[in-house]
């Protein structure tokens, strides 16, 4: 064997693709490699981005209109703040009604202030696809908050009640 490159038999030349009359740049330029800067999108802080199954409940975010406008023209209730953990992004209020448990999401809650175990809180519900089975809760406001305990606000500031 030989160290030498050797031509392969029956091989066609190369021809450099067309570049159009108006193309402000060679197909080959570094530049060309990156997208547009109106294409880059901010990015989640999380390591564990890529790794997270999306949430089969409707958010703010992927509700539709008509679930939003019914949520909306429903009845407010109130309740308690059974637990919340900001970190998981979800937590449980108890009506005032006693009726069971009711499921909110962190995209959910209005106001300044992170909920915590005891605030008192006003809401709708809205049904959660597919079955519409159950509901969570929407459009979460906290009325009162736990007296004696520290709140934290969305922006991380811990405030003394």
């Amino acid at each position: 064997m030989s160290s030498q490159a050797t031509p392969i038999q029956g091989s066609r030349p190369v021809t450099p693709p067309l570049i159009s009359p108006g193309s402000p740049q060679s197909p080959f330029s570094p530049e060309s490699l990156h997208p547009p800067a109106c294409r880059q999108r901010d990015r989640s802080p999380s390591p564990m981005r890529g790794y997270l199954i999306p949430s089969p409940l409707p958010t703010r975010r992927n509700r539709t209109c008509s679930a939003t406008a019914r949520a909306s023209e429903g009845p407010l209730f109130t309740g308690v703040c059974k637990c919340f953990s900001r970190s998981k992004g979800h937590g449980f209020i108890t009506p005032s009604d006693g009726g069971s448990d009711i499921f909110v999401h962190i995209s959910d809650i209005e106001g300044e202030y992170v909920p915590v175990e005891g605030d008192e809180v006003s809401y709708k519900i809205c049904s959660i696809p597919p079955k519409h089975t159950k509901i969570q809760a929407v459009e979460v406001a906290i009325t009162h908050l736990k007296p004696g305990t520290k709140h934290e606000t969305w922006a991380g500031r811990v405030v003394s009640s």
